[in-house]
């Protein structure tokens, strides 16, 4: 072998370890640190230590290395824009536990009292947020620890905002000023908007004493840009007024491990655009919306926990592809899934499919009812799922569920629309009826199960008969619906929060 040629070999495998042993720790402290630091070392040693921020962690940090996050609460976000890893060597920030609060108390010095326990504010923390009806339907304050939405959803029914006069204690709204004249960018900000805050207290109660916050920053983390190759964990995002999680861009290659959303004015998790990534250990609770993903984002989840949700517990629309595996949702929101697909008038431009698979999935209602919906140029395939006190009503689309169960209180439905391409069988129903508008308008039972099985072409080897429900689970065959041990196991991950 040349000699030249194996002096070629030696610097290659010596660039390689150089390029790994580059790969650092970055430490962020908000209590101790101090962004004129180097961030390379945990506690302070003279004039070097954490930094203070997140922002400036995130600026120091290139491929291979690790921001770390000292288990701190932190009124800052993780902004993540353009930031490229390497295959092999990404980028991670690790939260160590962290929690992204996204509100401040307020400022009493903003507030005064216009009449008993009723106090109006005309600048909410001096006009830093930059109001437009998309905030204020996602608007809400923190009573004490209590996050009061004032029964309103971005993507749900809301109802109207009360009168200051009708308020009850604990209570809040917001009173639009027409005569009020724009001052910022109404391209850049969208439809400005100016008005009065009220909130209400119980008689004799100081704002002062009150513990009321309420919501300044938009989303916990927001991933966007051409960002590849990162990895973001064990953190969790509450009280922002939009996204816990907000991912936007061309992202690929980014992972999410063990990360939770609560209380959060907007989605828990929502990725936009055409961006792809992975999320292993999600706990969404409380938010207005569980998941949602839409534009040609392409998104896997696993190891998922939804519950207390408002507009939508699972939300999936326009293109592309969505997974999720071995994921429970206790629903409470006025819709548990929707798949909706992206509608085109031009006959010339081929529909492209919104397209959701459900693999070991539990879905249980917890209160009143709702249903899961799928609409045309959308698909969603179901295997071992189970689905208790739900309505399955596909208006269009394609729907594949084998292996699952429906069933639960209040009694489920199925209604499979004319313009279904429906593919099912080995499932367990226990059901208040079916019926497949394709062929007739006939509500099928138990007793008729033969001729719905006729009439659809499918389910050969399921059975419709009653379901015996122990512990918040059906009694079925095994290898039938969600594994039983899921709800312990998920679970297990929402009072580690705690």
């Amino acid at each position: 072998m040349p000699r030249s040629y194996r002096l070629s070999c030696v610097l290659m495998v010596l660039t390689g370890v150089t390029r790994l042993a580059m790969a650092r720790d970055l430490y962020v402290d908000p209590a101790t640190g101090d962004d004129r630091a180097s961030g390379l070392s945990r506690e302070v040693n003279g004039n070097d230590g954490p930094v203070k921020t997140i922002a400036r962690g995130v600026r120091l940090s290139g491929p291979g290395d690790v921001v770390h996050l000292a288990k701190a609460v932190y009124r800052d976000s993780i902004v993540l824009h353009d930031k490229v890893g390497e295959p092999g060597r990404p980028i991670t920030v690790d939260g160590h536990g962290a929690i992204l609060e996204g509100s401040d108390p307020l400022r009493p010095e903003e507030w005064r009292e216009v009449s008993s326990g009723l106090w109006k504010c005309e600048a909410l923390f001096d006009t830093l947020l930059q109001l437009n009806m998309a905030v204020i339907d996602r608007w809400f304050f923190v009573f004490d620890g209590r996050m009061q939405l004032m029964n309103r959803s971005s993507k749900g029914p809301s109802q109207p905002l009360k009168q200051p006069d009708r308020l009850q204690p604990g209570e809040w709204t917001f009173v639009k000023d027409e005569a009020r004249s724009p001052v910022f960018d109404k391209a850049k900000y969208g439809e400005q908007i100016y008005g009065d805050f009220f909130i209400k207290l119980a008689p004799g109660v100081a704002l002062t004493d009150a513990r009321i916050t309420a919501p300044i920053r938009s989303s916990g983390l927001t991933l966007g840009g051409d960002s590849r190759h990162v990895v973001v964990k064990n953190v969790t995002s509450t009280h922002v007024y939009n996204d816990g999680f907000n991912i936007h861009g061309k992202t690929r290659e980014c992972l999410f491990e063990n990360i939770a959303a609560i209380d959060c004015g907007d989605d828990g998790f929502s990725a936009h655009d055409d961006c792809q990534c992975r999320i292993d250990g999600f706990t969404s609770i409380g938010n207005s919306t569980g998941v949602c993903d839409t534009g040609d984002s392409v998104t896997d989840y696993t190891r998922l926990f939804i519950r207390d949700c408002v507009g939508h517990d699972l939300y999936f629309l326009d293109t592309n592809r969505h997974t999720i595996r071995d994921a429970v949702v206790l629903s409470s929101a006025w819709r548990a899934l929707a798949v909706i697909g992206r509608e085109t008038t031009d006959p010339a431009i081929e529909p492209r499919v919104c397209s959701v698979e459900l693999d070991n999935v539990l879905i249980r209602r917890e209160r009143g009812a709702s249903e899961i919906r799928v609409t045309n140029n959308s698909s969603l395939t179901m295997r071992r799922v189970t689905l208790l006190g739900l309505h399955l009503q596909p208006t269009g689309g394609s729907v594949s569920m084998n292996e699952s169960v429906l069933s639960g209180m209040p009694p489920a439905q199925l209604t499979i629309w004319k313009d279904v391409t429906w593919q099912a069988n080995h499932n367990a129903y226990d059901v208040e009826f079916l019926r497949f508008l394709k062929l007739d308008k006939t509500y099928y039972s138990a007793k008729t199960f033969a001729d719905f099985q006729r009439a659809s072409g499918q389910d050969a080897a399921s059975r419709c008969e009653p379901i015996v429900i122990e512990g918040g689970q059906p009694i079925v065959p095994k290898g039938v619906g969600a594994e039983p041990s899921l709800v312990g196991t998920l679970m297990g991950g929402e009072r580690g929060l705690r």
